[in-house]
């Protein structure tokens, strides 16, 4: 409903976007009409602060976070350059891209990289924002080194995964190049970080800077999107173009009801409001990976002050009858790759009076389009919330119990020793005070799952968030244990592997509303990996931050438990998945 026929027949390659909102629709234009009667549009783009928070402090950094607006106007203009770049990088014989990024930097290179997959003549991109060791290991595996370009992507320049991921793989180079190592590396970050005075030092074959009025989960149309997308081969002039073809359709002179990025946010602002604030995303194939760059984009920007949308990415399609009421579906469909079963679905989700959002992209440069279309509608809905969409005020608290955990370990080289509540065979349940006593005195793993899960309310989500490998088995697992989950409880299912969520997902479920029920899941490591310089190792780093993360949860009286695998982590998976299905299947007549 936010674009028409005529607007449409206008500009045929626009992606389309409609809603149908059934009882809400009345409350949709009401606010529509509020946000005109605001000027909300010009003052948006005159970068109005008080349009998200009264607060001076928060004013400021509102201030120092809206370049944004301005991405593709200014990248097109240095297309020439990321051009050049790309044609370096495919004489240069690279065969392979290993990205070493977290978050925002990482998370746009990842929808690329599944979107366009392997292009013909150019480097196959690979993402690694994992510190668990096997998941590093899998990644060195993948690829030939010394025909690797490796791209270390860090807004801030000091952000821990990077920094070590590039440790590491700058010592396995530099076994292969020597001293020529550094023509192996290329930096991508803010003017005067410690990452761009590390390549400069270590000689690094480029750097691109970041902008420093552009959060890192804004930047998708920055350097931190565009030259890793140019190095495997996308075309990224026609990418920003689609990309300014939006932002000139949400510009300063379109009135709010005809601005689809904005137009957007108040929907989806209105109906989380209205206690549909579970969106789903439901997505073609082609286009599979853009959830999860959404994901944190929604996530980091409203999930504070204990307000926000809850996005779920990738949770199985179900029947209408095992959705609870608090959600609103979001189908972005890619008309040359789109599903039957899909849209049949939706259909059906629909008729069952969900609200659904529908975005129609006709071509996959498209991206372009809705990288700009979210940003706008996820500042929107900031506005709506009364809350800054540009801060993320509780990332730092699990950086900083995980900093905790890693001056133990230097300390007395072991991280501090836990109890578990439970032991059942391989697999170690824990959990604080507040928590333990929730199990109700549960023995057994089947039991404790019970008793977690029986905390789950209507209108809750419940979180996995793994410390594991991703692995094809792994993920099939997980998807099976949030069917279980959802049909049983009729909530909303989100699944994150760590520390990338912590990235992501992680500042909505500390700072926001508390509806979530979390399951941290862990596992022993097979094989560890040393960082070099450092006195951890990969596996220790990736245990403070699970210890970290579950710290975080506690101080903020979250409902959540860790259970530990052994080191078979499929037999573990799949103790859990028998528990669920022990813990949540009908009672008898």
């Amino acid at each position: 409903m936010s674009e028409n026929g005529q607007e449409r027949a206008l500009d045929p390659g626009m992606n389309h976007q409609t809603y149908v909102v059934g009882a809400f629709d009345e409350a949709v234009r009401d606010a529509l009409d509020d946000l005109h009667a605001q000027d909300f549009v010009r003052r948006i783009w005159a970068k109005d602060p008080a349009l998200w928070h009264e607060d001076p402090a928060h004013q400021a950094v509102i201030r120092n976070a809206l370049g944004w607006l301005a991405l593709s106007e200014q990248q097109i203009r240095h297309v020439s350059r990321l051009q050049a770049f790309a044609d370096e990088v495919k004489n240069a014989g690279f065969t392979h891209i290993l990205l070493l990024g977290m978050g925002g930097s990482s998370l746009c290179p990842e929808v690329y990289r599944m979107t366009f997959g392997v292009i013909q003549g150019y480097p196959e991109l690979h993402v690694l924002d994992s510190t668990v060791p096997s998941q590093v290991r899998s990644f060195e595996e993948r690829v030939d080194l010394e025909h690797t370009l490796c791209i270390v992507a860090s807004k801030s320049g000091s952000t821990t995964e990077p920094l070590v991921f590039q440790k590491y793989f700058f010592e396995r180079m530099r076994r292969i190049r020597g001293d020529r190592a550094g023509e192996n590396f290329i930096a991508i970050t803010d003017p005067g970080s410690l990452l761009e005075r590390l390549a400069r030092e270590l000689r690094f074959r480029d750097i691109f800077p970041g902008v420093p009025d552009v959060g890192g989960r804004y930047s998708a149309l920055s350097n931190f999107g565009m030259v890793p997308a140019a190095a495997m081969g996308v075309n990224v002039e026609a990418l920003l173009r689609q990309a300014e073809r939006m932002r000139r359709r949400c510009d300063s002179t379109v009135p709010v009801a005809d601005n689809p990025g904005i137009t957007l946010g108040v929907v989806l602002g209105t109906l989380a409001k209205a206690g549909h604030d579970k969106v789903t995303f439901i997505t073609s194939p082609a286009v599979s990976d853009l959830g999860a760059w959404l994901e944190q984009l929604i996530a980091e920007s409203t999930g504070k002050e204990g307000m926000g949308l809850i996005p779920v990415d990738d949770e199985p399609l179900g029947v209408p009858h095992v959705y609870g009421n608090d959600r609103v579906f979001v189908y972005i469909r890619y008309a040359d790759g789109a599903v039957p079963e899909q849209d049949a679905t939706v259909d059906a989700l629909q008729s069952a009076g969900h609200p659904v959002v529908r975005i129609d992209c006709t071509s996959l440069v498209n991206l372009g389009q809705e990288f700009f279309r979210w940003e706008m509608a996820t500042a929107t809905i900031g506005s709506l919330l009364g809350i800054n969409a540009f801060d993320q005020p509780n990332v730092q608290e699990s950086k900083e119990f995980t900093k905790f955990y890693l001056d133990e370990f230097k300390q007395n080289g072991r991280l501090p020793e836990e109890s578990p509540v439970i032991t059942d065979g391989d697999v170690r349940i824990f959990a604080d005070d507040a928590n333990r006593q929730a199990l109700n005195g549960a023995s057994s793993l089947p039991h404790a799952v019970a008793a977690h899960l029986s905390r789950v309310r209507t209108g809750d989500y419940v979180a996995i968030n793994a410390y594991l490998e991703r692995t094809p088995a792994v993920h099939d697992a997980f998807q099976r244990i949030r069917i279980i989950i959802r049909d049983a409880k009729r909530v909303s299912t989100t699944l994150g592997y760590g520390p990338r969520f912590l990235h992501s997902t992680g500042q909505l479920h500390k700072g926001g509303p508390n509806s979530g029920v979390f399951l941290q899941v862990t596992a022993d490591q097979k094989a560890d990996l040393d960082i070099p310089d450092e006195p951890y190792s990969f596996g220790t780093l990736a245990a403070a931050q699970a210890l970290g993360d579950m710290k975080s949860f506690c101080t903020r009286n979250r409902r959540v438990i860790r259970i530990h695998l052994g080191c078979d982590v499929e037999e573990g998976l799949r103790r859990i998945q028998k528990a669920m299905e022990e813990a949540l299947s009908p009672a008898p007549p």
